[in-house]
């Protein structure tokens, strides 16, 4: 039946597709569409892969995640406040007007009027208390406090064009009225549910792009991604199923390109309000206060959760169990914190000590084409709490640009996200994602389910303005230890990624799991 389904996907995708074109041409099968043009928008992977094709960045990370000079050449620390950049000569608009430090000022400032968004870059730049324009190259910063980390911040906030985007809304960005950018790609169109079409900037001042013609078409259901690859209606395809990895090696024609990922999938828990919307009784009564705000609790849930039948399940194997938010070799990693191993006397402790000896109810929600098997990983984690006592009422999962706008607007209970990290270290997950959210600091950008505690807090302000690099490591590490001891989230796996391509496309993958056509190049 899987050999029909495919075949009879393979058949519908040439119909509606063209052909993989010439080699100047690149065709990119997409599991997930941006969710706006606006390249400040959404700090979402889906956005950010759009946004650098288009528009520059200050500086920009290689494939294992380390940054290097972009649109700044140059930087320094004149003293604790103040860092002096150097723009690089040359850079033009996709409309031939120059880049100054105007438009950079100026894109810096824009980051705190966006509306609406789900996952905002206020963080990036919360640390900046001015900011100077010492000549049309040069601008002199000065943070609130010692910001060691800040070209890693305010380094990757995507610079427009002051004269293009000024007055315009994202409809503008969209229609591609202001998507004016420095970046390797001009935009051509964006249909959305459809593709997302971009063409060479043959004036690009950096290594010019391979492709002429790059279309992003996007195909959210698993089969159809793959069957697309082997009839050839596209040329490569990210999130490659993996229990489709291990057929896909045998298949003449195809390539594989896999890492390791720094994007750990967890499980946020709501354990800021007395009343959560999908908390109950055993009978299905609200339940106020709400569990969830019991460590007890939390710690209980984890205890329930068996991180390795989740990975070999759903994964086929292709992924490590996760205790804390970033994997071993990125900065903040502490070797003191391990994966709760599945312990269902002690789960059962832990809820009779807090006072729920019987249970209680709980709905699981995720996405179901954020990333590979996520609507699993809900079905998953709600069998395992039922398993464990709990009471399940129900798993929810929803497309990721429904679902991301409900979780920022705390919908949910119990919900899965992820969380790529895509710097040499944990610091901005731990400020987005952890730290108490207060908008006007910039931290907890990403804390939907507004966990808070001032210990961790402390501890992560300590961390931050270290500038010494091991030390600021070790704190970050002390810091995890705070925050995942009290369960903060619910850390699950990290996955390995991979795309496929024909073997005549060449790709390099990242571990922040971009897909780029800057990435791949022909190989005949």
């Amino acid at each position: 039946m899987q050999i029909i389904r495919s075949s009879f996907a393979a058949l519908l995708l040439a119909s509606s597709f063209s052909m993989a074109a010439s080699a100047a041409d690149l065709t990119v099968g997409i599991s997930a569409e941006p969710s706006a043009i606006d390249p400040q928008f959404s700090r979402t992977g889906n956005n950010q892969n759009a946004a650098q094709h288009i528009f520059g960045r200050l500086v920009e990370q290689d494939e294992n995640l380390q940054i290097k000079p972009n649109l700044a050449e140059s930087w320094k620390n004149t003293d604790p406040l103040t860092w002096e950049v150097k723009l690089r000569q040359g850079v033009k608009f996709h409309d031939g007007s120059p880049l100054s430090a105007e438009d950079v000022v100026y894109s810096l400032e824009r980051v705190s009027t966006i509306e609406n968004s789900p996952a905002p870059f206020t963080a990036n730049v919360g640390s900046i208390a001015k900011m100077e324009i010492v000549d049309p190259t040069t601008i002199r910063f000065t943070t609130k406090k010692p910001t060691p980390q800040f070209m890693e911040l305010a380094g990757m906030v995507y610079i427009v064009s002051r004269k293009a985007s000024e007055g315009k809304g994202i409809a503008d960005f969209n229609s591609g009225a202001a998507t004016i950018g420095t970046g390797p790609y001009k935009f051509v169109e964006w249909v959305p549910g459809d593709r997302l079409v971009l063409q060479r900037n043959d004036d690009f001042w950096g290594d010019k792009p391979e492709f002429e013609k790059v279309t992003f078409r996007t195909i959210s259901n698993n089969a159809a991604r793959v069957a697309a690859l082997r009839s050839g209606a596209v040329d490569l395809i990210d999130a490659v199923p993996p229990a489709d990895v291990a057929t896909l090696k045998s298949v003449e024609g195809i390539a594989l390109h896999s890492t390791p990922s720094a994007r750990i999938i967890y499980l946020a828990l709501d354990s800021a309000r007395d009343e959560s919307p999908f908390v109950t009784d055993k009978a299905g009564a609200k339940l106020a206060p709400s569990p969830l705000k019991d460590v007890r609790v939390r710690q209980a849930m984890s205890k329930m959760v068996d991180r390795q039948l989740l990975i070999d399940r759903i994964l086929s194997g292709a992924g490590a169990a996760a205790g804390q938010l970033v994997p071993e070799g990125i900065g903040g990693h502490s070797a003191n914190l391990k994966p709760d191993a599945i312990d269902l006397a002690g789960a059962k402790a832990l809820l009779a000590e807090a006072g729920y000896p019987d249970g209680f109810g709980i709905t699981v929600h995720s996405s179901n084409d954020r990333f590979a098997g996520d609507a699993d990983v809900g079905q998953a984690l709600g069998q395992l709490f039922a398993r464990g006592g709990l009471k399940v009422n129900g798993v929810v999962t929803q497309p990721y640009s429904v679902y991301v706008a409900a979780a920022g607007k705390q919908e949910f209970s119990a919900f899965v996200f992820s969380f790529g990290t895509t710097t040499p270290s944990a610091a901005p997950g731990m400020t987005n994602v952890l730290m108490t959210f207060d908008k006007e600091a910039g931290t907890g950008s990403f804390n939907r389910a507004r966990y808070s505690n001032p210990a961790y807090d402390a501890k992560m302000k300590e961390a931050l303005a270290e500038f010494d690099v091991d030390k600021r490591n070790a704190l970050l590490a002390e810091a995890a230890e705070v925050a995942f001891g009290d369960v903060a989230i619910m850390p699950l796996y990290w996955p390995v990624v991979t795309w496929a391509s024909r073997d005549s496309i060449a790709f390099t993958p990242s571990k922040g799991e971009d897909t780029l056509a800057t990435f791949a190049h022909t190989t005949k």
